[in-house]
């Protein structure tokens, strides 16, 4: 899903105003099967997450934020420090679709 800066910045306020909590942490081995495979239920389930990141570069910290954003479809909303947030919708639940669309809450 492509989205828009404007539905970024809608996104990236909502992981604001829900205040939330990192759901999955990166520790020091970096990223391996087991935790793509937490990232892909974290993502199914919440749609928006929080992930955090062990004391690295900032290189290396954008390097494995877009490979996480590419095993998962996903999009970056924000990076600040040691945390990301990433954003896959759900067709199921829909969750953020009146955030993305304001006007139109049903997407069409």
């Amino acid at each position: 899903m492509s989205l828009n800066k404007a539905q970024i910045k809608r996104l990236r306020a909502e992981s604001h105003r829900l205040k939330l909590k990192p759901v999955v942490m990166i520790g020091q081995n970096g990223l391996s099967d087991n935790l793509d495979n937490e990232l892909a239920i974290a993502i199914a389930q919440h749609e928006l997450i929080k992930i955090r990141f062990p004391a690295i570069g900032k290189a290396e910290k954008n390097q494995m934020a877009e490979t996480i954003c590419a095993r998962n479809q996903a999009t970056l909303i924000t990076a600040i420090e040691n945390i990301i947030v990433i954003y896959r919708g759900n067709e199921k639940t829909r969750r953020f679709e009146v955030v993305l669309n304001p006007g139109n809450p049903t997407g069409l």
